[in-house]
This record gives C-alpha cells, sequence and structure tokens, in this order.
C-alpha cells in the first residue's frame, strides 16, 4: 500500500502529540490533585496545632471551652469538624458532626509528642474527607490527643476546574503543534518533491537543472550533493560525447588509413601472381608491400600501445641515460624523412647531462614528439635541446613550423585529437594517438610536460624529468 510522504508525516507528528499530551495530562492530574489535598492537610495540621496551644494555654476550664467555641465557629464555616480525645480513646470534646478515631490512627499517634497522622484522603461515614491526627502532651506524656477532617468535595471542585483548565490547554496546544505538524510537513514534501523533479529531469538527460541547497538541514545537504552529482554528470556526459565524436572521426581516420596500404598490398600481390608486374618491377612491389606492412603494424601498434599505457600495464626499466647519445639517435633515424621535407634537426646537449628513464619509452617520448614536429614544419629548423636545471633534466623540442593557437594547445593531449584536421593522410602518428602516450609516459617517469606555441611561428615542447636521488 503506498502512503504519500506528506500523510507519513503527519501521522508521525500527530502519534507524537498525542502520547506527548497524554503524558503531560495524566501527569499533570496527579501532580494538581497531589499539591491540593496536600495544601488541605497542612492547612487542617495547622489548625490542630493552633487549637492545641491556645487550649493549654488556658488553665481554666470556661477559658477552654470558650476557645473551642471560637474555634467552631470559624471552622464550621469551611466544614471542618474535630473532636478531642483521652487516652482511652473517649471523645472529650467535638465540634461538628461527631467523629471517631480508629485504634490504627490512635496507635500512630500516642508513641510521642512529634507523631501524627496525615490522609489526604479517606472516607468517614458516607463521605470522602481529608483527615489529620495529632497527639497532646501533659507533664511530658501523651494525655491525648486531636482529630480533624475536613470534606474534599470542595477540593475535588477545584481539582476538576484545574482539569478542565488543563484539557482546554491540552486542546489548545494540540491544535497549534497539528497547525504547525502541517506547516512543516509540506515545507519538507514540498522540498523533496522538488528534488523528485529535478531527479526526473535528469533521468531524461537534462543535466542543467538545479535545487536550492543550504547547510539548514540535511534536506540542504542533499540537495547541494545533488548538485554537485548532476554537475559531474554534466562533465561526464559532455566528456562521453567528445569521446564519442572522436571515436567516429578514429572510425573514419581508420577506414582512411587502413583501406590505402590494403588496396596496395592487395594490387601488388595480385600483379605478382597474375605476372602482370614486369621482371624488373617486382624488386619495386616487394619493397612497396614490405612498407605498407610495416605502416599497418605501426597503426596497430599505436593503439595497442596507447590501451597498454592507459591501463597501467607497461612496467618501466629505468637507468641513468646519457641525453646525447639519445638525442643524436633520434637526429640519425629522422634524417631522411627531415631531408624530404628540407628540415635541419640541430642536436644542444652536453656531454655530462643524464637522464633517469626507461630507455625504450624515453626513445617513443622524443621520436614521438620529433615526428610531429616534422609533419608540421616545411623547409625549416628542429632543435632537440637538453640541460639539467634544479633538480630535473630538462629535453627541449622546438621547431620553426605552423604553429598552434591557444585551443588547440588545450586539445593536443586528447586521444584521436588532429591538431591539423586537413593532414589525414600522415605517417607519423596516423591516429592522433602520439602525443596522447607522450604524455602518459611521461607522467610514468613522475615527470610534467608544458608546450608553448604561436601561430605561424612554431612550437616548443619542454619536458621535466627528476633527476635519480641516490
Amino acid at each position: 500500500m503506498r502512503i504519500k510522504y506528506l500523510y507519513q508525516q503527519l501521522i508521525s507528528h500527530i502519534s507524537v502529540i498525542v502520547v506527548a499530551f497524554l503524558v503531560v495530562s495524566i501527569a499533570s492530574t496527579h501532580f494538581v490533585e497531589k499539591v491540593v489535598l496536600t495544601i488541605k492537610g497542612q492547612e487542617l495540621y495547622d489548625y490542630g496545632i493552633n487549637i492545641l496551644t491556645d487550649l493549654q494555654g488556658n488553665q481554666m476550664q470556661s477559658s477552654a471551652q470558650d476557645t473551642l467555641l471560637n474555634y467552631a465557629d470559624v471552622l464550621k464555616s469551611r466544614g471542618v469538624t474535630f473532636g478531642i480525645f483521652d487516652t482511652q480513646q473517649n471523645v472529650i470534646a467535638s465540634v461538628g458532626k461527631r467523629i471517631n478515631i480508629t485504634d490504627e490512627e490512635w496507635n500512630a499517634i500516642k508513641d510521642g509528642e512529634n507523631n501524627k497522622v496525615i490522609k489526604s484522603s479517606t472516607r468517614r461515614g458516607n463521605q470522602e474527607v481529608t483527615l489529620v491526627a495529632i497527639p497532646y502532651s501533659v507533664n511530658g506524656e501523651v494525655a491525648g490527643g486531636i482529630l480533624l477532617t475536613a470534606p474534599l468535595s470542595d477540593s475535588k471542585q477545584l481539582i476538576n476546574e484545574i482539569n478542565k483548565y488543563l484539557v482546554y490547554s491540552v486542546f489548545i496546544a494540540f491544535g497549534v503543534a497539528l497547525l504547525l505538524s502541517v506547516i512543516l510537513s509540506r515545507i519538507h514534501v514540498r522540498r523533496i518533491k522538488k528534488l523528485q523533479e529535478a531527479t526526473s529531469l535528469v533521468a531524461v538527460g537534462d543535466y542543467s537543472v538545479r535545487v536550492h541547497s543550504s547547510n539548514f538541514d540535511e534536506i540542504g545537504e542533499l540537495a547541494s550533493d545533488f548538485n554537485s552529482m548532476v554537475d559531474r554528470l554534466r562533465v561526464s556526459k559532455e566528456e562521453i560525447d567528445a569521446l564519442e565524436n572522436r571515436r567516429r572521426q578514429f572510425m573514419s581516420d581508420v577506414s582512411h588509413e587502413l583501406k590505402t596500404p590494403l588496396t596496395t598490398i592487395s594490387g601488388v600481390i595480385e600483379g605478382l601472381n597474375n605476372n602482370m608486374i614486369p621482371e624488373a618491377e617486382k624488386g619495386k612491389g616487394i619493397t612497396l608491400v614490405s612498407q605498407e606492412t610495416k605502416r599497418l603494424i605501426r597503426l596497430v601498434n599505436e593503439n595497442l600501445d596507447y590501451d597498454k599505457i592507459r591501463s597501467n600495464q607497461i612496467v618501466l626499466m629505468k637507468e641513468s641515460i646519457q641525453l646525447a647519445e639519445v638525442l643524436e639517435i633520434i637526429q640519425e633515424q629522422l634524417y631522411t624523412q627531415a631531408i624530404e621535407k628540407e628540415l635541419a634537426i640541430n642536436v644542444d646537449v652536453a656531454d655530462n647531462v643524464y637522464i633517469y628513464a626507461d630507455y625504450d619509452r624515453l626513445i617513443q617520448i622524443i621520436m614521438n614528439i620529433t615526428k610531429n614536429s616534422i609533419q608540421f614544419t616545411d623547409a625549416g629548423e628542429i632543435w632537440l635541446r637538453g640541460r639539467a636545471d634544479d633538480g630535473f633534466t630538462i629535453i627541449e623540442i622546438e621547431d620553426t613550423g605552423i604553429g598552434m593557437d591557444p585551443a588547440e594547445i588545450e586539445n593536443i593531449w586528447k586521444r584521436f585529437y588532429k591538431a591539423d584536421i586537413s593532414r589525414t593522410n600522415n605517417p607519423y602518428g596516423e591516429f592522433g594517438l602520439g602525443l596522447s602516450i607522450v604524455k602518459q609516459l611521461v607522467q610514468f617517469h613522475h615527470g610534467t610536460i608544458e608546450v608553448s606555441s604561436q601561430k605561424g611561428t612554431g612550437t616548443k615542447f619542454t619536458i621535466y624529468f627528476p633527476i635519480e636521488h641516490k
């Protein structure tokens, strides 16, 4: 069975209010009754003490009788009756309706002058009364006692009046509490309803929704967490969309890049099988097949290498390496490609500069960046520099190529991104994976890489590798 949250709140609040008021009402009723009866008993006790004091102060029989008559006139109007007893429980004098003292009551007061009996509520005859019994002494010995009673009808009436006003107060307080409960429940339900509506919008893909948040209570904190979650979802959605766009571009690039070498290989092999290629051209055809095959292998390995790096499946074998040797190897390996584009690759590094790195991965890092410089530089220069400074071995790769604007610099580290989309037929980093791999490998070495560029002037990559601590 489905119960709305508002009704759940109201039921819980009303239950708490009802239980609280019942407890308070019962406790208050008993407390008021106890206080009224205690006051009534203390009042009778004071009367008894005063009567005994005045009687014991009057030595003449006539004076004692006058004292009793005076008290009788005063107490009769208040409904109080009293009687004086001797040690045999015989009534010596009484005022009002004749009352008798019981054995239990007499035994309780006869053992000492300070003993007394106060019964807040007991029955005498056919009515309920408050009873007080007090002993009196003659020459240090108990000579008798005085018994006073007062009907509880007036006290009960007072108690009923107080309880009546208490009931009125309870109902008024209950109504106010119920009204406040309804208001607060509606406020909480409205806040939760807004969260529910916002959640529904997020569920259908609207990540621009926001709800009011605060630190006032848990619902406000929940709203703050909800906003943070939506922000993260929006960022994730943007990244997924960007990745999807790059994936589509990648598939397009794959189709183009793989189709060309496969078509070339297929055509050469078919020509060789059918003797359609002259004998003098067969060697050239086989060389072309070999080159295109290596190109396919490079395309596949580049993607596999990126995924291995992304999943932390590579292990670095670090050692101290002479940086000049590495840069000269890069210079030699790319010499032919540089000459084809009328480029000069220059090396500027001292022989005493060493770098602590994995040799193969270091070659891969510098090779990728240098190939990237060759790709985007025509008839210019590329500088490979190295130095040690402030706890780091620093490598600079600078070209005089076409350069990049700030927007392109922010995107060059993303997978599949190409700084020059029009140059899809690129033998160096075919799928735009090269710089993504470079950044990951540098980070694995606990290093950093920076790039500065200006459109039409050139680009400089700066790599910082920590020096080995021995």
